[in-house]
């Protein structure tokens, strides 16, 4: 594998969730800030974004999410640790109910960032949780 530095995301919408506007806008922030960033785009399962992760060697995978995708975001979580993949952050943003959004956190997601979000918070958040040692 090449050399790299930074912090690299990967910025997915999950499920049938056909709404790309917020992952959009994050992945072109996040790409302002510095960071590596491969967006996979809508549809995607958790199945296909946990290889993306394998294959792209992610620090942090972001999901735009509605309520509808709770499951398959649990389901994610759970391929991640399948896979043994604990040290890859999780981060979710979107209309998620705040006790969905606790039960996430119980389960493993890092950071839930709903729509009144700013991108200083969801950078500065990436930044200093998300440890990347110079390869």
């Amino acid at each position: 594998m090449g050399k790299r530095k930074g912090i690299k995301v990967l910025v997915s919408v999950i499920g049938l969730d056909g709404h790309s506007t917020g992952a959009e806008i994050v992945s072109r922030m996040l790409m302002d800030a510095g960071m590596e960033v491969v967006y996979l785009g809508i549809y995607q399962t958790p199945e296909m974004i946990v290889q993306a992760a394998i294959q792209e060697d992610v620090d942090v995978i972001g999901i735009s999410s509605h309520a509808s995708n709770y499951g398959q975001i649990v389901d994610l979580l759970g391929l991640l640790k399948k896979n043994h993949l604990n040290d890859i952050h999780v981060i979710c943003g979107g209309t998620i109910p705040n006790q969905q959004a606790q039960e996430l956190k119980k389960k493993g997601v890092s950071e839930i960032f709903l729509p009144q979000s700013t991108s200083t918070s969801i950078v500065n958040y990436i930044e200093s949780n998300v440890k990347r040692p110079d390869v």
